[in-house]
């Protein structure tokens, strides 16, 4: 067994973001995962993304979205709407563990494939259905993409410069923060759907996820101010909503983000610029005055930050235990000496893209060391590889091969 999930085999018959986002952690887990990809074009996100660039500078025919999303995988090409594709499927799940797909809903009992007929062949099956609505509800039958998520959770009535201000308005999250949310939480609950399985009888289950779901829950905290309070967060820009200060400054050079936690920090943060008085104003001794009075304590409290470097200000407050950080490119991200020691930046060879640099799992196991990753496959690359495994002949998926129904 090589790393913690080992055992296990998974079917990443998704595509796009959500599902194969979930299925690379997994693989990164040390899961077995097969990506069944169609066999005209394969994944979508093969031509999503941009191009990815060899060492000449050259498209190398890879995407940086594909790449991002499929590390760990073998790649499957098969025509899912033939009957001896159905009967390929059919021959993989029976050895599988997990099952990932994202189709609109209803499209895999087209094929034969849903839960309840998978079930008969594989009852201990775990299948992770990821839709954008869920298998129930009047929008069940409905696609849709990461912004439409973010437009409708009410994630960007929260985002963005407040009213008021030269540009208000929405800012969409600067990636498909739909799509990794939803497939965070589909790997928790199937993690959760396996241990349920090993503490019974063996007993698999259907796991329903939807991105319109996911995204309201994850952004509970916010939404509970207004379940609490009756009164609708509002856009903030930098600036949180419950804690003050706890937004980006203009130093004299560049921006600086400073988040104040509480009030001993506070009056540490005061006693830096130079005015003590602060933490000692009934206005802004407690986090919750700060916040009530934000727009009379903000402007002071950047007419002193103005006139600093934000590279000195930034090491002074770290040395007093004020949490600050500079608001960085990806460049500057990944020449942290934090980031450089933590190894988050790792090189891997692909076939056709050369040595590829990839940003790695973060999270540390102690006693399980995570396996080497797979490059990220090649559109049907391992097609007679694990056809084979089924048993068949290489006659037989040269058959295949020539009648379509593999690649």
């Amino acid at each position: 067994m090589t790393g913690c999930l080992g055992h296990l085999k998974v079917l990443d018959f998704s595509r796009v973001f959500a599902g194969p986002w979930a299925a690379q952690l997994l693989a990164d887990f040390g899961a077995e995962v097969v990506k069944v990809e169609h066999v005209k074009g394969g994944d979508d996100v093969r031509r999503m993304g941009v191009p990815h660039l060899g060492a000449d500078g050259a498209p190398t025919g890879e995407t940086s979205s594909f790449l991002s999303m499929n590390r760990g995988k073998r790649s499957v090409a098969m025509d899912l709407a033939t009957p001896e594709g159905q009967a390929l499927a059919r021959r993989l799940i029976e050895g599988a563990d997990v099952l990932i797909e994202n189709f609109k809903t209803g499209t895999l009992a087209r094929f034969g494939l849903d839960p309840q007929e998978v079930a008969k062949i594989n009852p201990r099956l775990v299948y992770c259905s990821i839709t954008g609505f869920g298998q129930t509800g009047p929008m069940a039958h409905l696609p849709g993409y990461d912004p439409i998520f973010q437009a409708m959770s009410g994630l960007l009535s929260i985002t963005g410069i407040p009213e008021g201000q030269p540009g208000a308005g929405p800012a969409l999250i600067g990636y498909s923060i739909s799509d990794i949310t939803a497939g965070q939480y589909a790997v928790a609950a199937i993690l959760a759907a396996i241990a349920h399985r090993d503490a019974t009888s063996g007993e698999g289950q259907f796991i329903d996820i939807a991105l319109l779901d996911t995204q309201i829950h994850a952004a509970s905290h916010m939404a509970m101010n207004y379940l609490s309070s009756g009164k609708l967060p509002r856009r903030n820009g930098t600036a949180s909503q419950i804690t003050c200060p706890w937004q980006a400054f203009d130093c004299a050079d560049r921006p600086i983000m400073i988040a104040i936690g509480n009030d001993a920090q506070f009056r540490r943060f005061a006693a830096y610029l130079g005015l003590p008085e602060l933490a000692d104003d009934p206005r802004f001794a407690t986090n919750l005055a700060r916040v009530q009075n934000s727009e009379v304590l903000v402007p002071i409290l950047a007419a002193e930050l103005i006139r600093r470097d934000a590279d000195t200000c930034y090491g002074e407050l770290e040395a007093i235990g004020i949490p600050a950080g500079p608001l960085n490119s990806f460049e500057d991200t990944f020449r942290m000496p934090q980031v450089v020691e933590r190894a988050l930046l790792r090189d891997l060879d692909h076939p056709s893209a050369g040595k590829v640099r990839y940003i790695a799992n973060p999270v540390r196991f102690s006693g399980a060391e995570m396996p080497p990753p797979r490059h990220p496959p090649l559109f049907g690359e391992h097609t007679d590889e694990v056809l084979g495994e089924l048993g068949l002949a290489p006659d037989e998926i040269d058959r295949l091969r020539a009648a379509g129904v593999v690649r």
